[in-house]
């Protein structure tokens, strides 16, 4: 394996560590920064939000630069914005903070793909990638419980100072690791990108996408306040409760990606949904007693991820259908969808708790994703309308 591929791997880690660590700290922020709940949930829908507009648009605006420059300059990006949520005196800062380790977010999933299967020869592609994604599932497991625990007992700003020497490191490595003469694709002419957007079947699947993960995170993003108001956990048990999940999220992907090989994109899909839905109905009851609450999570984590592998080769099936020329395009937007689903169910949760509470959210985050699982029906069911029209 080469070594770049590792400065890649560390660099996803550290990325997927500062997206979701946020979760665990929501209700320590809130209670240093003096807002509320809702108000320090924003950080979790604003960060997704530049990542949905870096992912297509400065990934579009890059196109012909070298990617290595590319790389670069968005892992310094990273670094900086690391740096000032650690730095960040109030919490407009530190929003501006999140927005801009967003947008780097966004373009290095773009990119990376692409860099890591450079790399390597043809045929060990798909395995390339697939070990820069583990930083990622790594970042679950490992990266958010600790960053929690360094936040709750050392001052939820020192957990960026951590994430920003990762960063740091995932930089040096890649300078110093990653050759300058990378293969460069070529850029998706503008009309390309267009008719990404104006493909009904692909709009619906990013539907899909969008409103599934909504769902979840209606409720994920309050999980620490739930676990510890409703629930009765002391903070010092939550970075534990969060490796549980980060377990669970792990073995989720291995066996959601299976699952789609097996029976199929759509079907494995009706199964995580539907299991979805019924595990945040559950939650809703479950959460008053410690036992059941982290019995919930752990089920809750297998299946809130678990859908990521069915979604995403469902969209690249579609593109090569219905828009073979912009096909990564089409599967860079589906990762847009996904963070345009967690900013918007951050916000809703935060408007839930506004209007009524904290434990309404878990059961509209179920029907949410109910209205995912319908959705995706309907698409199974023109996937069978034109298999018989091309009988």
């Amino acid at each position: 394996m080469p070594l770049a591929l590792l400065a890649l791997t560390l660099s996803a880690f550290a990325i997927g560590t500062t997206e979701f660590v946020i979760v665990g700290l929501v209700p320590t922020i809130a209670q240093d920064m003096g807002v509320s709940l809702p108000s320090a949930g924003l950080l979790v829908s604003l960060y997704a939000l530049g990542v949905a507009i870096g992912a297509p648009v400065l990934t579009a605006l890059t196109g012909r630069w070298n990617r290595k420059a590319v790389l670069l300059t968005i892992m310094s990006l990273f670094v900086i914005g690391n740096l000032l949520a650690w730095m960040a005196p109030n919490y407009g800062s530190l929003i501006t903070a999140r927005i801009l380790t967003g947008l780097a977010h966004g373009v290095f999933f773009s990119i990376g793909s692409t860099i890591a299967t450079s790399l390597v020869p043809k045929e060990k592609e798909a395995s390339a990638i697939a070990i820069m994604f583990t930083g990622l599932t790594v970042a679950l497991v490992t990266g958010v419980p600790l960053g929690t625990w360094i936040g709750q007992n050392f001052g939820w700003n020192a957990t960026f100072l951590v994430v920003s020497a990762l960063g740091l490191v995932a930089l040096i490595g890649s300078a110093l690791l990653v050759p300058s003469n990378l293969k460069k694709a070529v850029p998706a002419t503008l009309s390309q990108q267009l008719s990404v957007l104006t493909q009904p079947r692909l709009l619906l699947v990013y539907a899909m996408t969008a409103v599934g993960y909504g769902g979840t995170f209606v409720a994920f993003t309050y999980l620490v306040p739930i676990l510890e108001q409703v629930s009765g956990f002391e903070s010092s048990f939550i970075s534990l409760i969060m490796l549980v999940y980060g377990v669970s999220v792990a073995v989720g992907n291995i066996w959601g990606g299976r699952l789609a090989d097996r029976l199929g994109p759509i079907k494995a899909l009706y199964i995580m949904f539907t299991a979805l839905a019924l595990v945040l109905l559950a939650f809703t009851f479950t959460a008053g007693n410690p036992v059941t609450a982290v019995l919930t999570v752990l089920i809750w984590g297998a299946f809130a991820f678990g859908n990521v592998p069915g979604l995403q080769v469902y969209v690249v099936q579609l593109a090569e259908r219905y828009t073979p020329q912009a096909v990564d395009v089409a599967s860079g937007l589906n990762i847009a969808a996904f963070n345009v689903g967690i900013a918007l169910g951050s916000l809703m949760g935060g408007a839930i708790i506004d209007g009524m509470s904290l434990m309404d959210t878990p059961w509209i985050g179920a029907l949410i994703v109910v209205l995912a699982l319908l959705l995706t029906r309907l698409s199974g069911a023109l996937d069978k309308r034109h298999q018989l029209q091309t009988v």
